[in-house]
């Protein structure tokens, strides 16, 4: 379970919150332009855009989580059980496995409108990238500074959904979440008017009021619901350090703590970690579960003319600042 989302001061953010039973030693990593991708259907990509995610690696391969490229485009995959629906390749299509999606977007698209182009023509195929690592289930999310849009492969194909509110959940079906806003039209930042019946005095007794009825559950659609509300109706300075402050905050929103979301067999999920990315200046910042202090990671400061992957494990013991 995990919630993305946008956001927009005087640059743009893009993360997400990554919610889940365990780790599988995810890292920031920075993939440079020389890397060389080797994609299952399409052969090699030599060059590229640089780009700066979570990513797991394995076999040297980065198999990312959500990622920025250099050009600003961001995407970030969430999971979407049940849904999602992988084909066979296909003759004269762009094979490309759901591993693949993220690096061969943005390796090669600088913007949305591409990436539009690019996926009239992808069929994303159901390869595993090893035995051990089946097919994820997987909706995604893609923004740069104009537009956000939402991908979805499910059994009648492909679709491309335009996203005006910049965020994202899991299930259900995302035309199904944008509908699902209007049962909340009525909630608002503003305190409550008096609508309840003519001729009965009624005043609010506290601030806050006028949200009542916003959902405060873990399910997706509730996430998604708050997320919105919450984005939709954040204000910051432009400064790098309240947009990313606040950015944290709306995330902090829909954040999962241990022992409130219990599985089957008895583990719980948690918000593993929460990412911040300022596509604009490729700055990467995160914090865990374990360790709720800001970590940064500079895209530009790493050789992105190499071909070797730049990686940092997540810090995930606490770091506190003691004043006295």
């Amino acid at each position: 379970m995990c919630t993305a989302v946008t956001y927009k001061t005087k640059d743009y953010y893009f993360g997400r919150t990554l919610d889940y039973e365990f780790s599988y030693g995810e890292e920031i990593t920075v993939t440079p332009r020389n890397y060389p991708f080797y994609f299952r259907g399409m052969g090699n990509m030599r060059r590229h855009y640089a780009m700066i995610g979570v990513a797991h690696i394995v076999q040297s391969y980065p198999l990312y989580y959500d990622a920025v490229n250099e050009k600003g485009l961001a995407m970030a995959g969430l999971n979407f059980a049940g849904n999602a629906h992988y084909n066979a390749p296909k003759k004269g299509a762009e094979n490309i496995a759901v591993f693949e999606l993220i690096p061969w977007l943005l390796g090669s698209c600088a913007t949305v409108k591409e990436c539009r182009k690019k996926l009239e023509h992808i069929n994303i195929t159901d390869a595993a990238f090893n035995g051990s690592l089946p097919p994820a289930e997987l909706h995604w999310m893609i923004a740069d500074q104009q537009e956000a849009i939402t991908l979805e492969a499910v059994a009648d194909g492909s679709r491309i959904y335009d996203n005006p509110v910049g965020v994202l959940s899991n299930n259900p079906e995302f035309p199904e979440q944008m509908l699902h806003l209007s049962n909340y039209m009525g909630i608002s930042a503003k305190p409550p008017l008096n609508r309840f019946a003519k001729g009965l005095s009624l005043t609010p007794y506290c601030v806050g009021m006028g949200a009542i009825g916003l959902p405060g559950d873990l399910s997706s659609q509730s996430r998604f619901v708050r997320a919105a509300f919450v984005k939709m109706n954040s204000r910051s300075g432009d400064s790098e350090n309240e947009s990313v402050s606040q950015f944290f905050h709306i995330l902090g929103s829909v954040e999962q703590q241990d022992g409130c979301c219990e599985l089957e067999g008895g583990s719980y999920a948690t918000t593993l970690y929460t990412s911040c990315c300022n596509t604009v200046r490729g700055l990467y910042y995160y914090t865990t579960y374990a360790n709720r202090q800001i970590t940064a990671v500079d895209m530009y400061r790493e050789d992105l003319e190499g071909t070797v992957l730049c990686h940092y494990p997540l810090i995930n013991q606490e770091q506190i600042r003691f004043q006295n």
